[in-house]
């Protein structure tokens, strides 16, 4: 299993890290030791002082695929759920800052929290699919996939032109605005539509 995950999906969110808006997605990829399940604390690690939260809709693809046209992609996942994708600010800025690839900030172990997965049909229209992260009661980010600047589908054949996707590989899908730092003792709740996916503690 391998986690793709998606950079710079949503425009307000470049633009808060002076980014560029992308013409294509921009892809890294998490190690499976970055995942974590079952709402277990993350526990804040000593390399880095500015770790930053971006809650993301998270697709768990459903069989394996390769060179898949657009018209076909939603053939591939049949699950979704929310995960976070914790960011170790502080060491991407020094990595991006040396042109140096900056997968330590991104891959560190626990650093892909995700939630149990759902049916999609559980949602009446994931082009309009509402998301939040709340922490300590206080809402953070607020996104919806129709503010996406690629599909879902379009993800997917994207990335199957370049990687094989295979059975139980997550993609996350980008954050929306409102990023920002995690403390010792937050609490972090995450939310599809009205429904509670992500509940646990920072520590």
């Amino acid at each position: 299993m391998k986690v793709i995950a998606i950079g710079r999906n949503y425009s307000e969110h470049a633009k808060e890290l002076n980014n560029p808006i992308p013409d294509k997605p921009v892809i890294f990829i998490k190690p499976d030791t970055a995942v974590s399940k079952n709402n277990r604390p993350f526990y804040y690690p000593e390399f880095s002082s500015d770790i930053h939260y971006e809650i993301e809709l998270v697709l768990k693809i459903a069989k394996e695929g390769k060179h898949i046209a657009p018209k076909f992609a939603s053939k591939y996942y049949e699950e979704i759920g929310l995960g976070i994708d914790f960011t170790a600010r502080d060491l991407q800025t020094e990595l991006k800052s040396k042109g140096l690839p900056w997968e330590l900030a991104k891959g560190f172990d626990n650093s892909a929290p995700v939630s149990d997965f759902v049916p999609i049909s559980d949602f009446k229209n994931l082009q309009d699919l509402n998301f939040s992260l709340s922490i300590n009661g206080e809402l953070k980010q607020q996104g919806n996939t129709k503010n996406m600047l690629f599909s879902f589908d379009e993800i997917i054949a994207f990335v199957s032109q370049y990687i094989t996707l295979k059975k139980g590989d997550l993609i996350f899908t980008g954050t929306p605005p409102g990023v920002g730092k995690i403390n010792i003792g937050d609490k972090l709740v995450g939310f599809i539509e009205d429904r509670e996916f992500l509940n646990f503690e920072i520590k």
